[in-house]
């Protein structure tokens, strides 16, 4: 892990912290099993940002002033919000055009949310289909 992001991660309370690393490890293995090549690894405004060379970067943190919640951010200017809302909008809670919110006191919603990270790792080679080809 990138020295950087070791360091935004230790001063996450426990329980956060062990959310975000669930959906960094979420991150990488899609990277891994699409075999898109390298995750680049490091922090963009203070939160940890993952992306590769075929996709749209993700973002993950948990903020202070919604401590029951963390999320993963997505660049707005992209259709990728809009697409997960339309496939999992009853499964998903959104935020505007940028980001998927996350409940600490719920599961996580491995499929949706793994499907959402492939999508937005992949969103160059999408970017023109329906529904980014999902």
């Amino acid at each position: 892990m990138n020295k950087a992001v070791t360091d935004r991660f230790a001063e996450y309370p426990e329980d956060v912290r062990i959310r975000l690393e669930e959906l960094r490890s979420l991150v990488l293995l899609v990277a891994s099993d699409l075999a898109l090549g390298e995750v680049e690894e490091s922090l963009k405004w203070g939160e940890p940002s993952y992306s590769v060379k075929t996709g749209s970067p993700i973002r993950m943190d948990w903020k202070l002033k919604s401590p029951d919640h963390y999320g993963l951010f997505f660049h707005c200017q992209t259709k990728l919000v809009d697409t997960f809302r339309e496939l999992y909008g009853e499964v998903l809670d959104f935020q505007g055009n940028r980001a998927i919110v996350l409940s600490l006191s719920k599961p996580l919603p491995k499929v949706a949310i793994k499907h959402c990270i492939e999508l937005a790792l992949t969103y160059h080679q999408r970017k023109n289909l329906p529904l980014l080809g999902a």
